[in-house]
């Protein structure tokens, strides 16, 4: 018996004059999993999530949400989906509570359930002590945690974000993960666009890497960092007299060996733990003092640097995607 996926990308395209912003796009994101898409600032993600979540049509291709159709079916779309953009859309004059009241009341629901909904949100996501201030007298890390408890007032199954973490300090940036792992644990579909490599590395139980509105790449983030090549074993050593021995001792174990003087450090390609056990008993048994000694895989930003020559983070300009998405809505 085959799952119906929670989210489909269907052969999607989003033309603007000749500018393609998304060109042909397809993937599928099963139930309750986390699926990021990948790329610069102007790859062509914001679109696709605008078009998954109605905001903006195909030019062809389709797609589906909670098994609805988002040309045929928008209404039920809408209503089986939450979505949290690049900007807190809360209204900041509103205190925290009063916002959750007004979006699900916004949502049709009843205040007999709007309002424990409401607290419950509030609890978990550590606002309750803020529950009657003002939005804006909030942190951003703050605002970022309501602006996703609001989207949450309905319990839609699939949530979508769209760069949730820009612009949060680093512990900020952690609390929000967690709770977005707690989402997903209670069977949550996420749908995530992210810049930020260690963000699709933490969160993520698949990627689709976007460069210039095309799919080039898809699969784990274990999966892809298989495509940037081997893992490697580093050694720091303690003494910088032991590194010509210790190059020496290296290359009898692993044909490629990097050696950094200032460092001290020398680098060998490995073929997983065994490669690195063979090593480090050579080392234990040659009286070479050794400092550290790991196996380091490729990161998602090797990943990504190997499948397009530049960094995730390189924009090259401005947001290719807000400039398209402000003509679109100019020329409606």
């Amino acid at each position: 018996m085959t799952l119906t996926p929670a989210v489909e990308a269907i052969d999607l395209v989003k033309r603007f004059g000749d500018n393609t912003a998304v060109d042909h796009v397809s993937f599928a994101v099963p139930a309750g999993t986390v699926l990021g898409l990948l790329g610069p600032n102007g790859a062509g993600k914001t679109t696709t999530v605008r078009m998954l979540t109605t905001l903006s049509r195909p030019t062809s291709g389709t797609g589906r949400v909670a098994g609805y159709d988002i040309l045929d079916e928008p209404e039920a779309v809408r209503r089986s989906m939450g979505l949290v953009g690049q900007a807190a859309t809360v209204d900041e004059l509103l205190t925290a509570r009063e916002n959750l009241w007004m979006i699900g009341r916004l949502a049709g629901l009843p205040t007999s359930y709007v309002r424990p909904a409401g607290d419950d949100l509030l609890e978990r996501f550590s606002l309750t002590d803020a529950a009657d201030k003002v939005v804006k007298q909030f942190s951003g890390g703050m605002r970022r945690r309501l602006d996703l408890a609001v989207s949450l007032i309905a319990a839609p199954p699939v949530l979508f974000l769209d760069e949730p973490t820009t612009g949060l300090d680093p512990r900020s940036r952690n609390d929000l993960w967690d709770v977005l792992r707690g989402l997903v644990g209670e069977g949550t579909t996420l749908v995530l666009t992210t810049q930020y490599l260690e963000e699709a590395d933490q969160l993520c139980d698949d990627i689709v890497v976007i460069d210039r509105g095309t799919v080039i790449a898809s699969g784990t983030p274990t999966q892809l960092k298989d495509q940037a090549g081997a893992a490697s074993v580093v050694l720091t050593l303690t003494h910088t007299a032991d590194l010509e021995r210790a190059e020496s001792l290296l290359r009898s174990c692993a044909p490629e060996v990097y050696v950094e003087p200032a460092a001290r450090r020398l680098t060998a390609q490995a073929h997983g733990l065994d490669d690195m056990t063979r090593i480090a008993h050579a080392f234990a048994d040659s009286g070479i003092t050794v400092d550290d000694l790991g196996l380091q895989r490729p990161s998602l930003d090797d990943v990504f640097l190997a499948l397009t020559g530049h960094r995730a983070e390189e924009t090259g300009g401005d947001d290719l995607d807000d400039e398209l998405d402000s003509l679109e809505g100019a020329t409606r």
